[in-house]
């Protein structure tokens, strides 16, 4: 395993590349995916969140989760309200909270968008080994983790 300190900077600037490459293209993409849905980017990540929970969460989850503001959750929830793609229902087990629950209608109509990406992840991922996967999947989980603390957590 190679240190922090020893990391040749070559190698951090071709990753560092990379890194900026893939986020930029992944923002494109999204960006078009929320175009389609008639939502804003971050509205569509939001929604993304809020789908790939186990079941309705708060606003503040989605906070959480997404590391913005309360109250820019607040608008974000109330857009996707009026878009239907969630709607608010009372926690059962707590009537004061308020909960945000996925539409899954709306949400689940724009499933054929997200295809042609599930697509290309797996044309690359058939490009490797069994142990390279393994490989590529510590490397994503470790860096997923990374970032969260310092983005999110931070």
């Amino acid at each position: 395993m190679t240190s922090e300190q020893d990391l040749p900077a070559d190698v951090l600037e071709r990753f560092v590349g990379y890194a900026r490459e893939s986020s930029a293209l992944t923002i494109l993409f999204h960006t078009q995916v929320a175009e389609r849905m008639g939502l804003s980017p971050t509205d569509e990540k939001c929604l993304d969140l809020a789908m790939r929970a186990e079941g309705p969460v708060t606003a503040g989850r989605i906070a959480e989760l997404s590391g913005l503001s309360t109250g820019a959750v607040t608008g974000v929830i109330d857009r996707l309200e009026g878009a239907g793609y969630v709607r608010r229902v009372r926690d059962p087990h707590d009537r004061r909270k308020v909960l945000v629950e996925v539409t899954v209608d709306k949400a689940g109509r724009y499933a054929h968008l997200f295809e042609g990406a599930r697509g290309t992840l797996r044309e690359v991922l058939a490009q490797f080994t069994p142990a390279e996967l393994e490989v590529l999947d510590r490397y994503s989980r470790v860096l997923i983790e990374t970032f969260r603390r310092r983005v999110i957590d931070a």
